[in-house]
């Protein structure tokens, strides 16, 4: 699960990945592989000097297009459930990191099944703000953790008094 509760006051969400680093190997080399087989047909040919910087162009752009991809789901979303407040802290590509806290008990969870960017949109509002959360997990993944949400903002503090 992309979403996980470390105990009831820390909850981390991170994209899910589905290509490991073992499988983005395999696809280069799977991917250079099967482009060398008709260009091992023209050896001793001057036609493999025409097709051979294509064929590197084309493992290039598939090398970049994958890292960037890498790099564009390094994101890590932490939220912290004190007694006092939320904080939600979002680090993402390119060193960004952005901060929002609130005191809970103004903390508003709510889901925009149509209206957000995404179908089933969660976000938090409270201290003039209002801030998304795990738009970048699947559908069913957003149904399965807004009820979790609000069970932790509807949770009172108990007092020692």
């Amino acid at each position: 699960m992309p979403y996980h509760w470390h105990d009831p006051g820390r909850l981390e969400l991170t994209p899910h990945r589905s290509l490991p680093p073992q499988g983005f190997a395999v696809v280069i080399g799977l991917f250079f592989s099967l482009a060398m087989v008709p260009l091992f047909t023209m050896l001793g040919s001057p036609v493999l000097w025409g097709l051979l910087p294509f064929a590197m162009i084309a493992l290039g752009a598939l090398w970049w297009a994958l890292r960037r991809s890498y790099r564009d789901g390094m994101i890590l979303e932490r939220l912290h459930l004190d007694e006092d407040s939320w904080t939600l802290l979002r680090d993402g590509p390119r060193n960004q990191h952005h901060e929002w806290q609130c005191k809970r008990y103004w903390v508003r969870v709510q889901m925009h099944e149509t209206s957000g960017r995404v179908p089933f949109y969660i976000t938090l509002s409270g201290n003039g703000r209002e801030v998304e959360i795990g738009a970048f997990l699947s559908e069913d993944e957003r149904k399965a953790l807004f009820p979790e949400l609000l069970n932790a903002a509807s949770r009172k503090t108990d007092s020692p008094n």
